[in-house]
C-alpha cells in the first residue's frame, strides 16, 4: 500500500520496547511510505488452531506421546519471530500428552551469532517457558558432535543435546536474507550447528538473493539433508506484520509446508523499488537490535538507488555492533583472518582456497560490509550510478550502549534535525524532494522489474 503524508509514523526498537516512532518532515519532502499489505494480525485461538493442523504429520501431541526427553529449537532475538504466544500453546500439548514441562529443553538457535544473556533468552520465550524448562544457548564452537556428511560433502556438526532427545521441534521465522533467499522451515537447523558446518554451508553453495523462493537450489536441498540427519523434522514458521504481529503460522513437516508459506510470504512483502528517489530511508525495524545485523538485514533499498541520492537508515542498535562470527562487522574476534582461512581450506582444499583469495571471494574484518559493498558497486559499474552520499544512520531514543563515531560509509547520529539539514545540503539545489520510505526493511521484497 503508498501512502503520501508529512510525517513518518514507524517502529524501533526491536525486543527493547518496540517502540512507535513519530518523525516529522519537512514541507518540501514528498513522502511516499511503501508499506506491505499484509493481513490481520491472528488470534492466539488461531494460532492452536494451525499447530492442530500439522502438514504432513500427525499432530504434535501425538508426536510427542510416550517422550520423555524433548528438545524445542527457537531463533534468537536477530530473528524477530514472537515465540512466546507459539511456545505457551506448545507447552499446553506437552502437557496433554502428560510430560512434565520440568523434562523439556529449550536450546535457542543462535548459530554464529553472538551469545545471549539469560534475560534475552526470557524475552523470546516468554516467562512460563522460562521458569519451567531448561534453558540452554547453543555454542556453534564448543559442545558439538559430527554424525556424517551429506551429499553436498557438507560436514555435519550439531549441538550434542541434539543426541540426548527423543523428539525435536522447531519454532523459527521466514524472513529474507541473501543466503537461502527466504528463512524458515529447515534453515532454522543453521542455528544448531558447528562453525565449520555453518561456515561451509555459507560458502559451498550459491546464494539465491534476497527474498527468491528457491526450494530445489542447492542450499536449501543441503538444508533439508541436514534437517534430516539431526532429526528436525517438525518445525513452526512464523510470520510478522510490520508491527511485529502474528499473521500466519505454518507447522509439520517443513519439506511439504514451505512452497506455500514462502510464496505467500513473496506476495505479501514484495514492494516496488523506487531507483529515482532523491531521498531513501530504510527502517531496518524489526531486525535493528544491532548494527551489525540492521547493516546485513535492513540495507537492502540502498542498493542499486540513483547516484545522488541521500539515504538514511532508521535502526536502535540497544545492543550495540553485535557479532555475527563468520560476516563480523568491525569487531572481528581476534584471529578470524587465519581461522576463516583455516575453514576455507578444510571446506576447498589449497587449490580453490587460492582461487578464492585471488577473486577477492575471501573478507575478513567487515567481511559481510565488503561483499554488500562490493555488489552495490557491481550494479553501480553496469548502471554508472555509484552513489556520493554516505548513508546516515537515524538511532532514535537513549542508550545504554554507545555505537563506534567512525564506521566505513555510514555516518551515525541521534539528532533527526542533523539528518534533515544534511539532507538539505546534499540535495541542493533542489526545492522539491522525492522521499521514498522502506517501513520495514528487513521484512520487504524489493521488485527491481
Amino acid at each position: 500500500m503508498i501512502g503520501v503524508q508529512s510525517k513518518l509514523n514507524l517502529r524501533t526498537g526491536a525486543w527493547y520496547g518496540d517502540h512507535q516512532l513519530e518523525l516529522k518532515t519537512p514541507n518540501s519532502w514528498d513522502v511516499t511510505i511503501l508499506w506491505p499489505q499484509t493481513p490481520p494480525p491472528i488470534t492466539k485461538d488461531q494460532i492452536a488452531e494451525s499447530l492442530q493442523r500439522s502438514v504432513g504429520q500427525a499432530p504434535i501431541q501425538s508426536l510427542c506421546k510416550g517422550k520423555s526427553r524433548p528438545l524445542i529449537v527457537v531463533d534468537d532475538l536477530n530473528r524477530p519471530t514472537p515465540a512466546e504466544p507459539i511456545m505457551d500453546i506448545l507447552l499446553e500439548l506437552f502437557r496433554d500428552a502428560h510430560m512434565p514441562l520440568t523434562d523439556v529443553t529449550i536450546l535457542m538457535a543462535t548459530g554464529s551469532h553472538g551469545k545471549p544473556t539469560t534475560a534475552v533468552f526470557r524475552k523470546k520465550v516468554g516467562r512460563t517457558a522460562a521458569e519451567s524448562c531448561r534453558l540452554l544457548i547453543h555454542d556453534c564452537f564448543k559442545g558439538n558432535a559430527k554424525i556424517g556428511k551429506t551429499s553436498f560433502d557438507t560436514p555435519v556438526y550439531v549441538d550434542r543435546t541434539f543426541l540426548n532427545s527423543d523428539f525435536v521441534i522447531g519454532i523459527g521465522g521466514i524472513y529474507p536474507n541473501y543466503t537461502a533467499g527466504l528463512g524458515g522451515g529447515t534453515k532454522l537447523a543453521v542455528g544448531v550447528l558447528g562453525i565449520q558446518s555453518i561456515f561451509d554451508l555459507h560458502f559451498r553453495h550459491k546464494y539465491c538473493g534476497w527474498g527468491q523462493v528457491q526450494t530445489d537450489g542447492s542450499f536449501r536441498r543441503d538444508l533439508n539433508e541436514i534437517a534430516n540427519m539431526i532429526g528436525l523434522n517438525t518445525t513452526i514458521s512464523v510470520q510478522i506484520n510490520p508491527n511485529r504481529e502474528i499473521i500466519r503460522v505454518d507447522c509439520g513437516d517443513p519439506q511439504k509446508y514451505y512452497l506455500a508459506a514462502a510464496d505467500f510470504c513473496r506476495q505479501t512483502f514484495s514492494t516496488l523499488f523506487c531507483k529515482d528517489a532523491d531521498v531513501i530511508i530504510s527502517n531496518t525495524y524489526p531486525c535493528d537490535l544491532s548494527l551489525t545485523f540492521a547493516q546485513m538485514k535492513g540495507f537492502e533499498p540502498f542498493r542499486d538507488c540513483n547516484q545522488n541520492s541521500s539515504r538514511i537508515a532508521i535502526a536502535s542498535c540497544d545492543e550495540g555492533i553485535g557479532l555475527h562470527n563468520i560476516f563480523p562487522f568491525l569487531n572481528a574476534p581476534r584471529f578470524h583472518r587465519e581461522r576463516h582461512l583455516l575453514r576455507v581450506f578444510r571446506a576447498f582444499g589449497l587449490g580453490r582456497t587460492t582461487e578464492m583469495l585471488r577473486q577477492g571471494m575471501i573478507y575478513y574484518g567487515h567481511s559481510f560490509a565488503k561483499r554488500i559493498s562490493s555488489q552495490i558497486k557491481e550494479d553501480s559499474a553496469s548502471n554508472n550510478t555509484e552513489n556520493k552520499n554516505p548513508i546516515w544512520l537515524y538511532r532514535p531514543g537513549k542508550h545504554n550502549i554507545d555505537l563506534p563515531i567512525d564506521i566505513p560509509g555510514i555516518k551515525p547520529t541521534s539528532q533527526w534535525k542533523n539528518i534533515l539539514q544534511t539532507v538539505k545540503r546534499e540535495q541542493k539545489p533542489r526545492k522539491r524532494l522525492k522521499v521514498i520510505v522502506y517501513p520495514c526493511a528487513y521484512l520487504q521484497i524489493l521488485n527491481r522489474q
